[in-house]
Formats: structure tokens, sequence, C-alpha cells
């Protein structure tokens, strides 16, 4: 699918992305899948810094940076330089959205101020991404996802019962955070087409940390009782983790009663559900330890993948824990198109994660691999800021691009 062909929901929509790392390259890469044009604007000579963030690399390229750079543009640009920033303040005038993740007040000390862009570039849509926003005292200070994780509960929640506190497998508020931020310049630019204005939306790792905890964030505010570690289980839910079975592991999502009394007689324990102890699902939740431990001695009779098949048949939540590879390549992510190839200028013929939405008229699609750094630089200078090739060339020898 070339360029001229392709019509996303978003296409039409330039974004100027001054992030680097997760959250904000997230967040435009999801964009640019959605047919935005994203104009990466990376340091001369190192670039994003996940660039550099390996092994395991493909070629010369961070499989880090991959992973979240695809459908960009790459130009350098070095801000510090007062012709880099006259650059980049002309690309503003031509964008729909301005994304970036600097320390708060950067903009303003490059005069990049609410009154510059209102008087400039009225349009724009700038998107803030910080750590902890203007508010509060920690306003400015920078956030980091591990940090964050600690700070907000969500590692106090993680982990074995009795354990010490632990962060996901991923940065989860750094994807969040950047979900948060596609979500909001999307509600944007449809605001736009009433008021015909654009507007600054602010997202903060820290407000981002709070939210993700959700449903365990209400059980607190309720009860105002300090939530714990359930390791693998659900605090509101029985039986809802993992299960050791005769071979392998199964995990059991058990979300109402009926569910739990199919259970019941799948085990060969139909007496379970006569039990005031586990009839009812809040029962079972204040006997967790009690059904839980039942119910693994009944599975250890049996494999995993005979439990499986038994469950499945009977429309028992259930799946088996699998590893990342034995996930990835499963057939049903092949079904589903989450694992895609695309071949890289550089690093040749690479795998990388599908797009994990569809739209029925307005095509989602890669159309681009991450780009080579800089790689799109002198297009970009001479299509839309108009230079000729003897000004390109004596900005690169000055280091300015």
């Amino acid at each position: 699918m070339t360029e001229e062909t392709f019509e996303g929901a978003l296409s039409g929509i330039r974004v100027i992305d001054l992030t680097r790392v997760l959250a904000g390259p997230f967040c435009t890469m999801n964009l640019g899948d959605m047919g935005a044009e994203i104009i990466k604007i990376e340091r001369p000579g190192s670039g994003d810094d996940t660039r550099g963030w390996g092994p395991p690399f493909a070629g010369t390229e961070a499989a880090y940076f991959l992973g979240v750079n695809r459908n960009k543009r790459s130009v350098t640009l070095d801000l510090k330089d007062p012709r880099g920033l006259d650059i980049l303040k002309k690309l503003l005038t031509q964008a729909d959205v301005l994304i970036e993740n600097f320390k708060t007040g950067t903009l303003d000390r490059w005069g990049i101020t609410a009154e510059w862009l209102e008087e400039n570039a009225p349009q724009v849509i700038h998107c803030q991404i910080t750590g902890y926003g203007d508010r509060g005292p920690k306003a400015g200070m920078p956030g980091y996802d591990f940090l964050l994780q600690a700070e907000s509960g969500l590692m106090s929640i993680t982990g074995e019962v009795g354990g010490g506190s632990m962060k996901l497998g991923v940065a989860i508020v750094d994807v969040c955070t950047g979900m948060y931020a596609a979500m909001c310049i999307t509600a944007a630019i449809n605001a736009r087409t009433r008021t015909g204005r654009g507007q600054k939306v602010s997202v903060t790792l820290f407000d981002t940390s709070l939210s993700v905890l959700v449903n365990v964030a209400s059980n607190y505010l309720i009860s105002t009782k300090t939530p714990g570690k359930f390791g693998n289980g659900h605090p509101n839910i029985v039986p809802y983790r993992e299960f050791p079975c005769g071979e392998g592991e199964i995990a059991l999502a058990v979300g109402n009663d009926g569910q739990f009394a199919k259970l019941s007689a799948a085990v060969n324990h139909p007496e379970w559900v006569d039990d005031d102890r586990f009839k009812i699902n809040a029962n079972r939740v204040r006997n967790r330890d009690t059904i839980d431990g039942l119910i693994q001695d009944a599975l250890a009779t049996k494999s995993a993948e005979e439990w499986m098949a038994q469950f499945v048949s009977l429309g028992i939540p259930c799946s088996m824990v699998n590893t990342v590879q034995e996930a990835l390549e499963s057939e049903q992510a092949k079904a589903t198109g989450m694992v895609a190839e695309i071949d890289h200028p550089t690093a040749g013929l690479i795998r990388m994660l599908g797009i994990p939405y569809q739209f029925s008229d307005t095509k989602e699609a890669i159309q681009s691999a991450p780009p080579v750094l800089g790689a799109d630089t002198d297009d970009v200078l001479k299509r839309q800021i108009g230079l000729n090739e003897d000004e390109i060339t004596a900005l690169r020898s000055d280091g300015v691009v």
C-alpha cells in the first residue's frame, strides 16, 4: 500500500514529533498507523535515545527503537541552534499537531510559547507529556516509568503474596500515557472541526500511573483498606489465577457463579456448588486460599492441555500460560496479523508487532519501516521549508541538520 493510495482515519493530519524514548513515540506511531504524517525531529548524530538501547539489534538498529517508530519520517535538527529552531517554527506553521516530552518550560525558553502558537500556528494542537505537570509539589520534575510504578502503588500490588514489590514486565505507565496522549489528540482534532482552533493537551506519567489502578483504586477509595498482593489472583473474583496441572500451567478466569458450577462439575467436585463457602463469588473471595487449594489439587490429575480441551468445550474461560515466543508465534497471532514483516533500508526484512485495531472504511496500515536517522531531512527541508541544495549543505556542514 503506497502513501498515495492509503487513506487512513487521520490522513491529512501532519504531526511534528519532538518526543523520544517510549510514551511519545508510542503515541505518534499509533497516529501514523491511522494515516497521520509523522515528522520525527531528532538530534543530529545520535537521534532518539532508544536507537542505542540494545542488544538486540537488527543490523545497527536497536529492536527497542524499531518497535515504536514505524510510519514516521526522520529529520535531524539541532534545536539549540537558532537556525534549527527557525526551521522548527516554520514546520509548526504548516502542522496540525505538536507533541513533545521536554521538561516543563523548554519550549517557552525557545520562544514557542502559547502566545507564539496563538499568533503563528493557531491551528496546532500542542500535546505535552511530562512527569508531573505544572501543579503540586512535584511540578516540573522529570518522570520515569519504573519510578512511577513504585510511587503510584502499582508495584505494591504486583508480585507474590508476602513477597517483595514488583514492577510489571513492560513499561506500562509509559505505554498507557502514550495511549492517553493519542486519545486526547484525536479528541482535540475533533474539537477543532467545531472551533477552528487548536488547543493544549497535557498528559502526565503521574496521573496516568494512578488512573491505571482502576478497580484497585476504587476498592481502596470505597473501603479505605490498603490493597495488597494476590500473586496472579484477582482482588474481587475467585477463582481467577494460574494453576499448575499434572503437566504445564493453565489460567482460569471464572467470572460468575454459573461458570463456577461448570468448573466444579468438570473437575468432578459438584459438591462445591452447595458449599456455603463457595457457592457465591463473594464467599469464594473470603475463602480464597481454601478453594484455590482444592482446585489446584483437582487440576494436578491431568495435563494442562487435557484440561484446556475440556474447559473450552464447556465454555469455562481458560488459557494456557504461554511464553512470549509461544504467544507471538501462535496461530491466533498469525490470523489477526499481529506479527508483520516489512523491509528496512539497512536491516533488511524485519518482523514487528502488527496493528491491534481495525477500521471498516478508513484503513490502518504499516506503510513504512522505522526510519534511518535523518533519512527524510533533505526532502522535508526542500518541500516544506523551501531550502535548496546549497542551503541544506551549509546547514549540514555546521551541524544544524
